[in-house]
């Protein structure tokens, strides 16, 4: 396992839509465990592909919580629903953050690291941190969305 380095904007890689997953190999799971020590290492909450310069459609996001580490593989919205507004920064971005409107709740069909389908349904955070990520793998940026940008300095008085 490895810490991979961070693509920054306005690398191409992150403006483009990325290929689907066709090979559940070894070299999936080694790219997938490579990606879960990049997040970490860097502070994240999720981190696509696209993001270490992978034009692959794979994405992880772990807000922390008991729903633990996701691996979304070819993930597809089946259902969103609901607005939540809320700060959101961007590994691609450092020292970037901004208000952005998501859906309070989604639901994903998505492959596991075996190929195998899978459904989750996520609400609040862990569903904004879901549709983050997804939006990397289609090119789309969290700068596209944001309604309102946030410095630093209001963001930690906004933790205090």
């Amino acid at each position: 396992m490895a810490v991979k380095k961070i693509v920054k904007y306005p690398a191409e890689i992150l403006e483009q839509p990325c290929k689907p997953v066709t090979v559940f190999d070894n070299k999936l799971k080694k790219l997938l465990n490579d990606m879960y020590d990049t997040m970490i290492e860097f502070d994240g909450v999720g981190l696509a592909a696209p993001q270490i310069g992978v034009d692959l459609q794979i994405a992880v996001v772990d807000i922390g919580d008991e729903s633990g580490t996701i691996e979304l593989i070819n993930p597809e919205i089946l259902a969103a629903t609901g607005e939540q507004t809320g700060v959101e920064g961007c590994l691609s971005f450092p020292g970037l953050y901004g208000e952005v409107s998501r859906a309070f709740y989604v639901k994903v069909k998505a492959q596991d690291r075996k190929g195998k389908s899978f459904k989750i349904e996520a609400e609040d955070y862990l569903a904004r941190a879901i549709q983050h990520e997804i939006d990397h793998l289609h090119g789309v940026l969290f700068t596209s969305k944001v309604s309102k940008y946030i410095d630093e300095k209001e963001l930690e008085e906004a933790g205090n």
